[in-house]
């Protein structure tokens, strides 16, 4: 079993679900500000998944289906407040009466804090319990290095240029200092020594070089991640293409699960615990298409990790290098509450 400091998932992680009214809306309740917003309409695949930060400003909007520059929307969100989050009429967030599921997660509730641990100067908001931190830096589009503010080795990191149409760029543990795979893409993972400076990050910096879609000098945003027992893991897992698939241990229930293939294209699911779905047929999100709502796919949220149930080569071809991203509750905390399978 899994023991974890972080007996409430919740007090850092979370989805919302809600119904639009075209105007202006407030979502309350929950136990934590939420500094990272990835938001996705779920009835029409015209408003495209796009990502708000507290640290770059609730209204500058990047959309992880394309390589875009960041957007202005007045309309996005509008104030974060200490439990929840405002926003009026854009499509992004509040279109006609579509519904809509919010991930949001908690950094420390601010718009940052210098950091000067790399060579780059960089502007960290961190949540230090559960490894999170927004990092927002101007490259000098030369080989240095970047402070993301965790205080250990980061397992995932997601960049992206904010002011040049350059992919998100994502490196996971296990990946070498020349890999990365495209959040925007279906593309396998790559490898070159542009993308991190031939260099793993270390608990305190990443590298980069002279590349805009890790450097630019316009400016450039990046959310880091780091494995908490029992409540965050990211890891690499093989495929068998059977239905009786792969089972992944992760040491709690997953409330938020991605998944990518890594030696082929194929698209990036989301699945989570809110979102009607039952095993195994839980329904997903690709983050990384512009035109897709949701569907079944047959993941079994279990209560210890998750389990594949097809044959699909985006989630489970045999032989097939995959990765994934997971958040959720804890098996069994130190308030001794234990989970159950979805």
């Amino acid at each position: 079993m899994a023991y974890t400091t972080i007996n409430k998932s919740t007090a850092h992680h979370d989805c919302n679900l809600y119904q639009a009214n075209g105007s202006g809306k407030t979502i309350s309740g929950m136990e934590f500000q939420p500094d990272m917003i990835w938001t996705k309409n779920r009835s029409s695949g015209s408003y495209i998944p796009a990502i708000v930060d507290a640290v770059r400003g609730g209204t500058k909007k990047i959309f992880t289906c394309n390589n875009n520059t960041e957007s202005t929307d007045a309309n996005a969100v509008t104030s974060f407040t200490s439990d929840g989050y405002t926003f009026g009429s854009s499509g992004s967030f509040n279109y006609s009466t579509d519904n809509y599921v919010n991930w949001c997660w908690k950094a420390n509730g601010s718009s940052g804090s210098a950091n000067t641990d790399g060579t780059i100067n960089s502007t960290v908001s961190v949540n230090s319990t559960a490894k999170f931190s927004i990092v927002s830096y101007t490259g000098t589009q030369s080989a240095g290095t970047v402070g993301h503010g965790l205080g250990v080795v980061p397992s995932m990191i997601i960049v992206k240029s904010l002011a040049s149409n350059d992919a998100w760029y994502v490196w996971i543990k296990g990946f070498s200092g020349t890999d990365a795979i495209f959040l925007d893409s279906t593309s396998a993972k790559g490898s070159h020594s542009t993308y991190w400076n031939s260099t793993t990050p270390t608990s305190s910096v990443f590298s980069v070089i002279n590349n805009t879609g890790t450097n630019n000098s316009g400016g450039m945003i990046a959310y880091c991640f780091a494995d908490v027992v029992g409540y965050q893991k990211h890891g690499t897992y093989v495929g068998n293409g059977s239905t009786n698939g792969v089972f992944q241990y992760l040491g709690f229930k997953p409330e938020w699960l991605m998944l990518k293939r890594t030696d082929g294209a194929d698209w990036w699911g989301v699945w989570d615990s809110k979102r009607l779905g039952y095993n195994p047929g839980n329904k997903h999100i690709r983050v990384n298409e512009s035109n897709y709502t949701e569907a079944d796919k047959d993941v079994d949220q279990l209560s210890n990790g998750f389990k594949i149930n097809s044959t699909d080569t985006a989630i489970n071809a045999s032989g097939g290098n995959y990765i994934y991203m997971a958040f959720g509750q804890s098996l069994v905390g130190s308030n001794n509450v234990p989970c159950t399978a979805r």
